[in-house]
């Protein structure tokens, strides 16, 4: 399995400790990468961390599930951050600078009937998601939602997601999604 966007290695330690014959972290950040390891060794599993950008370290590779838990949140320009907190959670004005390049690449890192599975805000588009990952020839759904209350740098933007349009005036609550793509076997 691979974790792309990997930051503290929860989700390829989770599967590494379920199981999973060989897990696999990625991140950009030299620090997430150091953490992954780190927090793998402490939990007792082997993790293969890597620093790269998005694919880019496991060129090649196939696997047989892919976890995202990407930057998602929009910011007020296409600039993504090269260093710093707001590099875990800013993704372009829209909030799918991240997202549509992890769309575009994924179906390619699949073995035969792999899967993809990724959370996203409701705010950067649902069916964008959903239209890029059958584009890669996936079968895409949403396999949960969650609603609660906009989260603290949603909310600290909020002024602005409403004046493009994203968020409606008085709006207080997203939607969390998890969506899976499917490749045929």
């Amino acid at each position: 399995m691979l974790d792309v966007f990997t930051g503290s290695g929860a989700l390829a330690i989770a599967a590494a400790t379920d199981g999973a014959k060989a897990a696999t972290a990625v991140d950009i950040s030299r620090r997430a990468v150091l953490n992954a390891r780190l927090n793998a060794r402490l939990n007792g599993v082997r993790v293969r961390a890597l620093r790269g950008d998005l694919f880019a370290p496991v060129a090649g590779e196939r696997f047989d599930l892919v976890l995202a838990n990407p930057p998602y949140v929009p910011s007020e320009t296409d600039a993504l951050p090269d260093r710093g907190a707001s590099r875990a959670w800013d993704a372009g004005r829209d909030g799918r600078a991240l997202l549509d390049r992890l769309c575009a690449g994924v179906s390619g890192h699949l073995a035969p009937g792999g899967s993809v599975m990724l959370v996203q805000s409701s705010v950067c588009g649902e069916d964008a998601t959903l239209e890029a990952l059958s584009a890669g020839g996936l079968r895409p759904q949403v396999v949960a939602r969650q609603r609660g209350p906009l989260g603290p740098i949603v909310s600290s933007r909020r002024k602005m997601l409403v004046r493009r349009g994203v968020l409606e005036p008085g709006a207080r609550s997203e939607e969390l999604l998890v969506i899976r793509g499917s490749r045929s076997a």
